[in-house]
């Protein structure tokens, strides 16, 4: 009877939900990625396929910056704050998120109208920029609201339902033969209606009313506090994405258009890895206080992520040439064998994801910091060195490494914690 209460407990049952609601969301959105780079992989070709990736690698290198006042500092403040200071909390927010975001905007479309990137590029960025605009000051301010009350749900039936669509409009924009720099503002649209969608929500849930108002005092703490989580995690992106930056300088857009193929792949079957991650970490992480008990379960997590990642990456590693071919088509040829390679980079993501939680669980924000510019410095430093050699093999040498020095800097702060 204890169990079953326990069990029907209503922020148990809320949780269990949300996780369930977090994992359909990840996978729809992994299948429908997978969908629409089949579609526009074909339809493009793979020089333009090349720099359709490059521009969305240069759109996730800029998005970061207006990650400003994340949730690790937004959400706890919504819950220690009393009920009637809401409005305040997340217009103060919004005031920062937005003009952060503002700013990112205008200067990424002055860099474009500079010339910094290929005409083509910067015609596709000039669209999925916008999504700044909309991500972080609406969807992610409402969805820090959301998440202090453990209910996703709105934020990601909403994602969902906008991807499903969004892959349906892709297809109707190929079919009519539509000229390959418009697609970035169907990314800046479903963004918009993501965020119109959550803020009507917001306010039907409040009586019809925004009630957003600015707080100078609380703008200042929220553009001050989480700087080095923020630094930490623009550091994290620039890692992971710095193969593309660096390879565009080296190979040609083709190539580098089937790299891209391979590495979209391999980042979908890496998320589950984080997911994995997310959704063990409350009740095997975050909860646990003994030190001997926390130890012991990351052992555990590891291992079973170890054994996950490999399995995994022996299925793709077998299945490379059919996956390929059947998503990208026969002009990705030679996307195969970096394929093959990269999957295997799952299993140190894999031990990374988990043994950042520890991380996490302490809020070790200079840990988080230092070890993902050890990564990115370890990255860029092997990229120089294997790339002229190995080309888009070289840029996997490189992310492999700085995968590896970050489980090092987790496992060495592990070992610090748990013995102290």
């Amino acid at each position: 009877m204890l169990t079953l209460r326990r069990f029907a407990s209503p922020d148990v049952t809320r949780a269990f939900a949300n996780i369930v609601w977090l994992g359909l969301e990840r996978l729809t959105q992994i299948a429908v990625a997978i969908a629409i780079s089949g579609l526009l992989a074909r339809y493009f070709g793979p020089d333009t396929f090349g720099k359709w990736q490059y521009a969305n690698t240069l759109l996730l290198v800029l998005s970061p910056v207006t990650w400003v006042c994340g949730a690790e500092i937004l959400v706890p403040t919504i819950v220690h704050r009393p009920p009637e200071q809401l409005g305040t909390v997340l217009g103060s927010a919004f005031v920062l998120r937005i003009a952060v975001s503002g700013v990112a905007l205008l200067l990424t479309w002055a860099g474009i109208a500079a010339g910094l990137t290929d005409p083509l590029v910067g015609a596709m960025l000039a669209g999925l920029a916008v999504t700044m605009l909309f991500r972080e000051p609406f969807v992610g301010v409402i969805n820090a609201w959301l998440q202090s009350m453990t209910y996703s749900k709105p934020q990601l039936l909403t994602s969902m339902t906008t991807a499903i669509f969004k892959a349906a409009l892709v297809w109707v924009l190929v079919r009519a033969a539509t000229a390959p720099a418009h697609f970035g503002w169907l990314w800046a649209l479903e963004s918009a209606v993501i965020g119109a969608v959550l803020l009507m929500y917001y306010i039907r849930r409040h009586g019809g009313r925004l009630g957003w108002h600015l707080d100078r005092s609380l703008f200042r703490h929220f553009a001050t506090a989480g700087t080095v989580f923020w630094l930490g995690l623009i550091c994290m992106y620039l890692f992971l994405k710095l193969d593309r930056l660096m390879l565009e300088r080296t190979i040609s857009f083709a190539d580098l258009g089937r790299y891209s193929a391979a590495q979209q792949l391999n980042e979908n079957w890496i998320t589950l890895a984080l997911m994995l991650a997310q959704t063990l970490a409350p009740a095997f992480v975050y909860r646990v206080q003994d030190a001997v008990r926390l130890r012991r379960n990351m052992l555990r997590l590891m291992g079973m992520t170890a054994l996950l990642m490999v399995g995994g990456a022996i299925v793709l590693d077998l299945l490379a040439g059919f996956i390929i071919s059947r998503v990208f088509g026969p002009s990705y040829e030679g996307a195969i064998g970096i394929f093959r390679w990269a999957v295997w980079l799952s299993v140190p993501a894999g031990i990374e994801a988990i043994g950042n939680l520890v991380v996490l669980k302490y809020q070790a924000k200079f840990v988080l910091l230092s070890k993902w510019l050890l990564a990115l410095a370890v990255a860029f430093v092997v990229n120089l060195l294997m790339i002229p050699r190995l080309g888009a093999y070289g840029a996997l040498v490189g992310l492999a490494a700085g995968y590896l020095a970050a489980a090092a800097v987790n496992f060495y702060y592990i070992g610090f914690k748990l013995r102290s």
